[in-house]
């Protein structure tokens, strides 16, 4: 075990004016407040944080982030409280120390049926969260889980299993995208080694016999790179490198292919001094033997979201092998091994946090990481934030441009709908379609590097809930449920007031808000609004509502039999749009009026509206249809020869008359289901749906049954324009000679 002269001698190596008080205080008291406390493998527990502050000093981090290591688990493991911490050490490491600290508190239901899965994202929202304010908590935890991971020996197989993979889930992804790519290769081969041991050997070993076999090739290209760098002048590090086991596996999974078909395992980096010297050889290289076509990435010029900066690009070398090649400044190369912590500002003691703050703010890694965090906010489950994040963990990137050249990077496979949503939010809600590279693309499409997208939008667009499907990036999906939820709520308050006019002239007294509010308390409701939405979703019952203003209100059940053909029920044609007339409404009686004035209209009856059609129900124009509110759902349609309304029976205060209300010019089809039974022949299907074709009926899904050798049954799905519409197809069907049987069904 590091004793203390050890870890200060190791922090003045980098950094001659450290906090030797500090560090020496830290240090006694995370020893002393251990105490006798051992680990899984029976070293004093006291290692554990020791060893996490030696990985911080590897990545030369200021004196507080090195006594926050120490520290870290003292809270959470001993009698340690936040407020003698504050005292002892000052409120920035009591801050930086509750933050790891309320990472591992999971304030979830201790019951079973809470999932792995649930727990893995609170502690993903809490490890985002806790680092909002700070990075360096961030750089603990990593460095925490770092050497958790080395002395992962001691615990149980499945254990084993399971943290492994949520370490390749999250903390080496995690780490990637702060930049830190030394860490993320050591996380992945130790969590490979632990959740796939045997095929991390098999990959080890023909690692290991390859390198060996390409030693003296290896050398070759060295000398002639350095060679031919000393020639023209250029003072730069030459070094070879190679795939970690993770990595091969990862890819030969991804590509389908064999080790033995992966072309580029072994690479070389040459290190400049800067960068315009990185330029400079590269023109060398490129004039001394050929490129690669489609193999040249200038990450310089356009750096990755990580603030990862570096040419890459692939000859064909001196024996006429394909060799990869990374060019970089001495700075780039300490930004790709340490990312974010290699920021110079983490080495001074004398910086304020709140500069700190500044610099992260100015990071790629850390922007991206703050976008991330915005997320939490929109809602949703623990659950859909772990996918989004995850996705975006594990996507490369690809850039394009908006038509003033602004730079957006997105996850592999993005779509301009992502783009849209990366631009602004109202962008992304209100986009009606997209230019890429001059030319209109479907929202749908995938984005490619260097692509430059223009987005079209409308001011009357409201995002389809089905774009939630389409969007790769956690940001668009999240601000496409945030706008239908807020959707939701405005259509579900609307039908809510509704009801409320209702009911208050089912009393003959006109609407009084100052009687809604008195009753908002009594039925546990924040405001007005939220009352009216509670009616609207079916939460809260009408009934229910009006006895609480009204006592005397007595409840009723909504008509079921058809109205007056004058009043528009049946002859309408046909469109996605009805009114709702409440129980013992009056009928309208005015000349010429078509409808009754006194129903709630409702349109576009489709999607993620808060009226829907029941499934399976068939409703078509023309039929005697109502309306069942139901909570949370909004109302549902059914038309009123659905066997489902038998359920209903007993509750009456969820009945809703509901009309047609139609427009002449739609073109819009409804759906209805026939069974028909018919002779077993061939030519019976083609004949039914020749009839069904030449009346303008649109199938939509056939389903056939074999009965017996001369008969077979078959259920019929159909678009048609009304009822007048399907009754002729019937007759049109049932009139053929191979029909027996033929009715209308449904649910």
């Amino acid at each position: 075990m590091m004793r203390q002269f050890e870890l200060l001698e190791r922090v003045q190596r980098y950094n001659p004016a450290a906090d030797e008080v500090l560090l020496n205080k830290a240090y006694i008291y995370a020893m002393t407040k251990h105490g006798k406390q051992t680990r899984a493998s029976g070293d004093p527990y006291f290692s554990h944080p020791l060893e996490v502050a030696a990985i911080l000093t590897d990545l030369q981090m200021d004196d507080a982030t090195v006594a926050v290591a120490l520290l870290h688990d003292t809270i959470e493991d001993t009698d340690a409280t936040r407020d003698e911490i504050d005292a002892l050490f000052g409120r920035e490491i009591g801050h930086l120390v509750d933050g790891l600290t309320k990472i591992r508190q999971l304030n979830l239901d201790s019951r079973q049926e809470v999932s792995q899965k649930a727990k893995q994202a609170e502690n993903l929202r809490k490890l985002l969260l806790a680092i909002s304010d700070d990075v360096r908590v961030l750089l603990v935890k990593l460095a925490d889980r770092l050497h958790n991971m080395r002395t992962l020996d001691h615990m149980a197989p499945e254990k084993r299993v399971r943290i492994g993979q949520e370490t390749l889930d999250i903390y080496a992804p995690l780490a990637g995208r702060m930049g830190m790519q030394d860490m993320r290769e050591e996380l992945e081969d130790l969590a490979f080694f632990h959740s796939n041991p045997e095929a991390h050997n098999a990959v080890s070993k023909k690692l290991t016999k390859l390198l060996e076999q390409s030693e003296t090739a290896k050398q070759k290209i060295e000398e002639e790179l350095y060679q031919r760098l000393q020639k023209a002048g250029i003072s730069a590090k030459v070094t070879s490198r190679h795939k970690k086991p993770y990595s091969v596996f990862k890819k030969m999974e991804r590509k389908s292919i064999s080790f033995e078909q992966l072309p580029d395992i072994l690479g070389f980096r040459i290190i400049t001094e800067d960068e315009p010297s990185c330029y400079a050889v590269l023109g060398i290289i490129h004039t001394t033997w050929p490129q690669v076509p489609g193999r040249f990435k200038d990450y310089i010029s356009v750096p990755k979201q990580n603030d990862y900066r570096s040419i890459h690009t692939t000859v064909v070398g001196p024996a006429r092998e394909r060799v990869e090649l990374q060019i970089r400044s001495e700075e780039m190369q300490q930004i790709a091994e340490y990312g974010i912590a290699a920021h110079s500002l983490y080495k001074d003691a004398a910086v304020a946090k709140e500069q700190i703050g500044e610099m992260a703010a100015e990071s790629n890694a850390y922007a991206w990481l703050r976008k991330t965090i915005e997320s939490l906010s929109t809602g949703g489950t623990a659950e859909e934030f772990l996918e989004n994040t995850k996705l975006e963990l594990f996507h490369d990137q690809v850039f394009c441009f908006t038509p003033k050249g602004r730079l957006i990077a997105l996850p592999t496979g993005a779509t301009p709908l992502d783009f849209a949503y990366a631009v602004h939010t109202d962008v992304g809600n209100t986009c009606v379609g997209c230019k890429v590279n001059g030319r209109i693309i479907g929202l749908a499409s995938t984005l490619k590097n260097g692509d430059e997208v223009e987005i079209m939008t409308s001011t009357g667009q409201t995002p389809p809930i089905a774009w939630e499907k389409i969007a790769v990036t956690g940001r668009a999906r999240s601000a496409i449920r945030r706008a239908n939820r807020a959707l939701e709520r405005e259509r579900f308050i609307s039908l809510g007031r509704q009801m409320l006019d209702w009911g208050f002239r089912a009393v003959d007294h006109p609407f009084d808000a100052g009687l809604v509010d008195k009753a908002v308390s009594i039925l546990k409701c924040a405001n007005r609004e939220e009352l009216m939405e509670a009616l609207g979703g079916g939460d809260l019952g009408v009934d229910t509502a009006m006895k609480t203003i009204f006592p005397d209100f007595q409840k009723s059940r909504a008509m079921v039999m058809p109205l007056p053909e004058s009043e528009g029920w049946f002859s309408l044609a046909s469109k996605r749009s009805m009114r709702f007339r409440f129980p013992n409404e009056p009928i309208s009686n005015e000349p010429g009026e078509r409808l009754d004035h006194n129903m709630t209209n409702i349109k576009q009856l489709a999607g993620n509206s808060t009226v829907r059609f029941a499934p399976g129900g068939g409703a078509v124009p023309g039929d005697r249809i109502v309306g069942i509110v139901t909570a949370g759902e909004g109302i549902t349609v059914y038309p009123i020869h659905s066997e489902s309304l038998m359920r209903f029976d007993e509750e009456p205060d969820r009945w809703l008359d509901v009309q047609w209300d139609v427009d002449p010019a739609s073109n819009e089809r409804f759906p209805a289901n026939l069974f028909v039974s018919m002779i077993n022949e061939p030519g019976s299907l083609a004949g039914v749906a020749n009839i069904i074709a030449q009346t303008d009926g649109n199938i939509d899904n056939i389903k056939m049954t074999k009965r017996a050798d001369d008969f077979t049954e078959m259920a019929i799905d159909l678009e048609v324009w009304d009822l007048k519409h399907l009754m002729r197809i019937i007759n049109e069907v049932r009139a053929l000679k191979i029909v027996s049987h033929v009715e209308r069904i449904s649910e």
